[in-house]
């Protein structure tokens, strides 16, 4: 019974580490990630692997055709021997694309948003601006300091002329 037992777990253990099990049931095969793959880089100029991996019998045969003398090869030919090769040249691959559009429109669309955002903070979310931020106010709070004498060594009075009545230059 305990015998029995371990080999299901163990029986278990082992599929479940070759293949997944899909959403529905389904048993799907895991990419292998330790065997080399093909990639199409500007900076990586050969792939470990060709980017046709299964080929077809007109491929295979002119795959044949291709170790003899490559003078007797079509311009077509050639261009199919590069395709089973590599999936895109570098034309192809330097081909500028429209994706800064996306990215343009995108940050503007959340620099319009945030803008709308602030708009509706300051109409509904703060107040009026308090009564000591207007001039008059200010002129009577820095009239106010200078009879004080406040910070008479290096402040706000040391700047003032007491004589003259006004700023020091």
């Amino acid at each position: 019974m305990l015998a029995t037992r371990t080999l299901s777990l163990i029986g278990k253990r082992a599929i479940s580490t070759s293949v997944c099990v899909g959403a529905h049931g389904s048993v799907m095969k895991s990419e292998d990630y330790a065997l080399p793959s093909y990639v199409d880089r500007r900076d990586y100029l050969l792939p470990d692997v060709a980017h046709v991996k299964l080929l077809s019998a007109s491929q295979k045969a002119l795959k044949e055709k291709e170790k003899a003398d490559w003078s007797s090869l079509s311009r077509d030919e050639k261009v199919q021997l590069y395709r089973i090769q590599f999936n895109e040249s570098f034309a192809e691959m330097n081909r500028s694309t429209n994706e800064w559009k996306t990215v343009v429109g995108l940050a503007m669309f959340f620099i319009g948003f945030t803008a709308i955002v602030l708009m509706w903070e300051k109409n509904y979310v703060y107040g009026p601006i308090p009564h000591t931020f207007d001039r008059d106010w200010v002129a009577m709070q820095t009239k106010r300091m200078l009879d004080m004498k406040a910070n008479p060594i290096q402040g706000f009075s040391a700047k003032w002329d007491y004589d003259k009545n006004e700023w020091k230059k």
